[in-house]
């Protein structure tokens, strides 16, 4: 009965599976439009010279075969790097942009979004892990330094031996593009033992952040309403 019953989930999971990639397949190509033939041809040029090895040495079905599946992994390796640019593409300049790649990051990473915020909508994202601290923000450069430096400030009353590194989301010199920033996160030396980031954790939490601290009514935001005057940062 338990066989049967997972073999079911499984089958009902498939569909959804294969919808999920046929919603990628369509996000990409409207900003890849040339996708589905890049992926069919890295396929099959995979498999085209696995076969014709295959023909030489005498072993064409075997070598077809190795082919075949080499090749859907090839196609399945390009698809995926082609559309993670797609999505940065259309991600890129839109506010809460960083926001969405940490939440995205990985095991081992805690990270909560807008820890401090301005009247601009310049934000700082934080994240907390092996590595330390890490605040990322975007928006105008200037201003998102002095962001970073009332949060840097703000934390130190209570985490005071914990690293932190900070990130500027941006093409700019000393900033770090959005497709990279996941990347430059994990090249982070890992300083600190699970117990500890778990305390980090527990400290920043309880001096809590900017969106758990506003009134923020529940349900959509209202349209046009605005940061309050005395919530710039903190």
């Amino acid at each position: 009965m338990a066989r049967k019953a997972n073999t079911g989930s499984a089958d009902a999971a498939t569909p959804g599976r294969l919808k999920q990639i046929a919603l990628t397949y369509q996000m990409t190509r409207k900003a890849d439009p040339k996708v589905g033939l890049v992926v069919a041809g890295v396929g099959i040029v995979v498999l085209g010279v696995l076969l014709a090895i295959g023909f030489l040495i005498g072993h064409p079905v075997y070598l077809g075969i190795l082919g075949f599946v080499l090749g859907l992994l090839a196609a399945a390796i390009v698809f995926g790097r082609r559309a993670e640019r797609a999505a940065f593409g259309q991600m890129e300049g839109q506010p809460g942009a960083a926001a969405a790649v940490l939440q995205n990051i990985g095991r081992g990473w805690t990270t909560t979004p807008a820890v401090a915020m301005n009247r601009s909508q310049d934000v700082v994202h934080r994240a907390v892990g092996r590595a330390g601290i890490v605040l990322v923000a975007e928006g105008n450069p200037n201003r998102v330094k002095t962001l970073l430096a009332a949060e840097k400030k703000r934390m130190n009353r209570v985490v005071v031996d914990v690293p932190v590194h900070d990130i500027i989301v941006g093409d700019g010199e000393g900033q770090v593009p959005l497709k990279k920033v996941r990347t430059t996160m994990l090249k982070l030396p890992r300083v600190l033992t699970g117990p500890q980031v778990t305390a980090a954790n527990d400290r920043l939490r309880a001096m809590g952040d900017l969106m758990s601290n506003m009134p923020l009514p529940k349900g959509p935001m209202p349209k046009g309403m605005r940061m309050p005057r005395g919530g710039k940062t903190r």
